[in-house]
């Protein structure tokens, strides 16, 4: 009764590591705002995972298989959410006079990945492909929670240095519009992956 921890970690970062709509996020907010101003942002993604981990450990899943169609609607309803970003960073201009307002701070971090479906589907494979039958709910979710914060300690802000690297070289030319749509389109398609593709995080 255990978690096959190697393993899991191989899987985690190999997730937490792709695009996906957090990533993309973290990204075009580093890209927007700057790495330090950002930092705030990318603690919030990588505590917010948590919101999805525990419930998940704890049972929830039983309940997706109680109530299928609430599990259905609240899937779209985070989709739709994630489209509606993606549309605010396409239409982001990073040399804009706007760009000097506050970047999204802790709180607005802790909300992407409970609204994110890439997250929730890389959680459920995690808990049904490396926890063995009958391990305690306490460790296995205490292991699955510890090791995707330290690869998301390690990888989010590898993201938003990204963005925030790239803007420096883009912000105010032509090419500054189509790395914006691009991210947009990046993140919409991340979603679509997981949702009729395969499954990732």
């Amino acid at each position: 009764m255990s978690v096959a921890v190697t393993s899991f970690l191989v899987f985690g970062a190999s997730q937490v590591g792709t695009p996906g709509p957090a990533n993309m996020a973290l990204m075009a907010t580093g890209a927007r705002y700057g790495f330090r101003a950002a930092l705030p942002f990318v603690a919030g993604v990588a505590l917010g995972k948590q919101l999805v981990i525990w419930p998940v450990g704890f049972g929830l899943m039983e309940l997706a298989t109680a109530a299928p169609g609430v599990f259905t609607a609240l899937k779209w309803a985070c989709v739709a959410y994630i489209c509606w970003l993606a549309w605010k960073v396409a239409n982001l201009r990073l040399g804009a006079p706007e760009a000097q307002q506050a970047a999204p701070g802790f709180f607005a971090g802790l909300a992407v990945h409970p609204l994110n479906p890439k997250a929730w589907a890389m959680i459920v494979t995690g808990f049904t492909a490396f926890v063995a039958p009958g391990t305690p709910a306490l460790q296995a979710t205490a292991t699955i929670a510890i090791c995707l914060l330290g690869l998301q300690i390690v990888l989010h802000p590898v993201w938003t240095f990204a963005g925030d690297r790239i803007a420096r070289s883009v912000a105010g030319t032509p090419a500054e519009p189509y790395l914006m749509r691009t991210l947009a389109a990046l993140t919409v398609a991340s979603v679509l992956l997981v949702l009729f593709g395969g499954e990732s995080a």
